[in-house]
């Protein structure tokens, strides 16, 4: 990991509009977050234009089919030399392993547990009959025993995760700074220094900055807190 934690979520469906934000905070974030929005409109060619940035690359592609089409995906993008990609834990332990057994040496491969747009009554739905907090322990334990370097998970799980996987890595998405202006629709939300104390060892942080009238100085001031 680069010595900074934060990395821009740059989901924006215009490359060049994408550029220009990470140009405009490049010296107050540690890395730039790539989701499948922006991997779909933009593929390789994309992911090419910003690794010219110099920043470490996190691609968000939540990978979840059969373990062979999964190591299949995470070999085609070798060539991207991504610093963390994303699978889904309930893809499976045998997934899990050879997501990991495909990925780059210094690729960090993370496990998603529970998507935060799930409740209790959408698990069950799915026919998973457990809380969510309950589901993701569960997983964030299997992908410890498949060997990940971790998960991803929110800032108020974080904590309990961090105390039952200690060299765990863990990427904390959703967060709001201290200053209450940019919680949008969230209402539960960590601020990043808390879930960096809690042992987060990414915040993900995307529209406080890309969405704010001036997105240096929220950076700055985010990065103050840290």
């Amino acid at each position: 990991m680069s010595h900074h934690p934060v990395y821009l979520a740059l989901d924006l469906p215009r490359l060049d509009a994408a550029e220009a934000l990470a140009r405009k905070v490049l010296g107050h974030i540690g890395g730039i977050k790539l989701g499948m929005e922006f991997f779909y409109a933009h593929g390789h060619h994309g992911v090419h234009e910003l690794h010219k940035l110099g920043l470490p690359i996190f691609l968000d592609l939540k990978l979840h089919d059969i373990p062979n089409t999964v190591a299949a995906a995470m070999q085609a993008i070798h060539v991207l030399e991504p610093a963390i990609v994303t699978v889904h834990a309930a893809g499976g332990r045998a997934m899990m392993e050879d997501a990991k057994a495909a990925a780059g040496e210094n690729c960090k491969v993370v496990a998603v547990t529970v998507l935060t747009s799930l409740d209790g009554d959408d698990l069950a739905a799915i026919g998973m009959g457990t809380d969510p907090a309950a589901q993701a322990l569960r997983l964030a334990d299997l992908a410890h025993s498949a060997g990940l370097d971790g998960i991803v998970c929110s800032g108020h799980e974080v904590g309990a995760v961090h105390k039952q996987w200690k060299d765990g890595y863990f990427v904390v998405p959703g967060l709001r700074p201290a200053d209450g202006t940019t919680k949008g629709d969230q209402k539960r939300t960590v601020t990043p220094r808390e879930a960096r104390d809690n042992g987060a060892s990414v915040l993900v942080i995307g529209r406080p900055i890309s969405r704010a009238e001036d997105p240096l100085a929220v950076a700055r001031a985010i990065e103050a807190t840290l």
